[in-house]
């Protein structure tokens, strides 16, 4: 099936899949807020985040606020090619399934 073909597995988790499409549409999220809206445990999150970075698909800053540490993802240029090659993909399975 050619529509296989957009798939990237880095977003094949539905965690990863979530981060991407967050990230696509606000250009930075902590790591706070996404624990928040995803509903993760710390290592969990952390162990989906780092697959994105090891891809190269996010790229991560860390500032302070308030005197705490926060670390901000977004997505990378490849990340964001990567996401909608796998959005499309997925778009063109459904179509196929729909007739």
């Amino acid at each position: 099936m050619k529509a296989l073909d957009g798939l990237d597995s880095a977003f094949e988790h539905r965690a990863r899949l979530a981060i991407g499409v967050l990230l696509a549409r606000h250009d930075e999220i902590s790591f706070a807020r996404f624990k928040q809206s995803l509903s993760l445990t710390d290592g969990n999150l952390g162990a989906q985040l780092r697959k994105l970075e090891d891809a190269g698909y996010l790229a991560l800053r860390r500032d302070f606020v308030e005197r705490k540490p926060v670390t901000w993802y977004r997505l990378t240029d490849a990340g964001r090619d990567a996401l909608d090659s796998h959005l499309a993909a997925l778009q063109a399975m459904i179509a196929t399934a729909a007739g």
